[in-house]
């Protein structure tokens, strides 16, 4: 098998900034990677980053992945791809990602040529357009466009082939879908879109789809009848129910999933150990859309939030926790309404009990009673100074709340002190929609290197 016959795609890490040991890149290139190809962000964590324009990663570590993986892609000559910059793929999250890129060929002395494709969208701009919910959603008004303080498309793989086809050797996109960013490249170079399209699906993880999620990154290999993944940690393997396991990860439903370009059909694919580190996929399908769309988040602000947070161990509060919670919400709601004059409409509180039930509650009771329970209050409101006087006036009550046999006042533990911790603005998903466009990148903009940079 030629070179032109296959392309291979390294994926070093499922994320930008979570790290990944070196050596794992280093045998990805000496298998003969093509190009690189990584996630930079996700909504798995929240509204908030989309929200707040700002990254979930540290700075630093989004340096030493880039460090490394600019470095590679200088010493092998191939292509890097980063989707999805500063988590959220916001115009903010791509300058971000952009600086320290900028800062890190400086000072490694790297002339790599650096395209950015910005995602961000106006309200303005959407308003008008063909736009449709997609479940649950509902449809779409303006007043809810104009709410967002951040919206981006989710672009596919047109505008990073696009980047690429222009000559850049790193390409920083904005809102992408995880599989885009390891697809277009060897859709670029003429593979066929089944297998493309699955192995992308599979590798968006990296080192997911092994039996070691945490020794590194895999190698995809991509030819013309299917694809074949490979650990790049030598102790790792993947094996056909590593591999196929992964279509379960994040899909409504394991055999098929939607692209912006049209959606990927694996009802009919085969896995096959190759031997006990790889695994052969064959059958994939890439099913055209008859309409081009591109999905739509958004996010915005419902309130600010103040948070509290004490610990039980009195072993006769404890066993009627439910109790005391119910007690505690009661009184919270009397207090507030006495001291703030604040209604039920005025804010909004949250107790979790946390070694309880904060996470399933009702769906998972437990038949003892727990050793010891932390005591969560969530309180939101329109202003922060309003949140954090509703957590100050139940302080007392989380400090020292009997339950209603006990004839003494308990003594409770804050975590912290203060024991109220402001967290500022909360956001809201709010759209879950896709707009229909005439051409797969008309809603993105692409800024192509400058020739000097060679």
């Amino acid at each position: 098998m030629t070179a032109t016959d296959a392309v291979r795609v390294l994926v070093p890490t499922g994320m930008l900034g979570g790290g990944f040991p070196p050596e794992t890149v280093t045998r990805g290139l000496e298998l003969g990677a093509d190009v690189i190809a990584v996630d930079g962000g996700s909504t798995d964590s929240g509204p908030y980053y989309l929200g707040a324009g700002i990254a979930k990663t540290a700075r630093a570590a989004v340096a030493r992945d880039m460090r490394l993986l600019l470095k590679a892609s200088a010493s092998a000559g191939i292509p890097l791809i980063i989707g999805s910059c500063g988590t959220s793929g916001t115009d903010s999250g791509v300058d971000w990602v952009a600086g320290i890129t900028r800062e890190i060929l400086a000072e490694e002395g790297l002339s790599l040529r650096v395209a950015t494709i910005y995602s961000s969208q106006k309200a303005a701009d959407l308003a008008g357009l063909p736009i449709r919910p997609l479940p649950p959603a509902g449809p779409l008004d303006a007043a809810t466009l104009e709410s967002c303080e951040n919206i981006v498309g989710m672009m596919g793989h047109e505008p990073i082939v696009a980047a690429l086809e222009s000559g850049a050797d790193v390409v920083l996109a904005g809102r992408a879908t995880d599989t885009a960013v390891a697809a277009a490249y060897p859709l670029m170079k003429g593979m066929p879109a089944g297998p493309v399209w699955h192995a992308a699906k599979i590798v968006e993880c990296g080192g997911q789809c092994t039996t070691n999620p945490r020794a590194g990154g895999v190698l995809a290999t991509i030819d013309a009848g299917g694809f074949t993944i490979e650990p790049l940690d030598p102790a790792a393997a993947c094996t056909p129910t590593s591999v196929a396991a992964h279509m379960l990860y994040e899909t409504v439903n394991p055999f098929t999933m939607r692209e912006p370009a049209g959606t990927i059909e694996v009802a009919d694919a085969v896995y096959t150990a190759l031997d006990a580190r790889r695994v052969r996929v064959t059958g994939s399908r890439f099913e055209l859309a008859d309409q081009h769309t591109i999905k739509l988040e958004g996010a915005r602000i419902t309130g600010y939030q103040t948070m509290s947070f004490t610990a039980i161990r009195d072993p006769h509060i404890l066993g009627q926790i439910d109790t005391w919670a119910a007690l505690l919400r009661k009184m919270i709601t009397e207090w507030v309404s006495n001291t703030l004059a604040l209604g039920p409409d005025d804010y909004a509180f949250d107790i979790r009990l946390y070694g309880y039930d904060a996470i399933l509650e009702r769906l998972d009771p437990s038949p003892v009673p727990p050793r010891e329970v932390g005591v969560m209050l969530l309180v939101q409101a329109p202003t922060q100074e309003t949140a954090t006087a509703v957590a100050k006036v139940a302080n007392p009550l989380m400090l020292h709340l009997p339950t209603p046999d006990m004839d003494y006042l308990p003594s409770l533990a804050f975590a912290t002190s203060p024991a109220e911790t402001e967290r500022g603005a909360a956001y809201e998903f709010v759209l879950n929609h896709v707009v229909e466009v005439d051409t797969p990148a008309s809603l993105f903009r692409i800024h192509l290197p400058s020739e000097e940079a060679r």
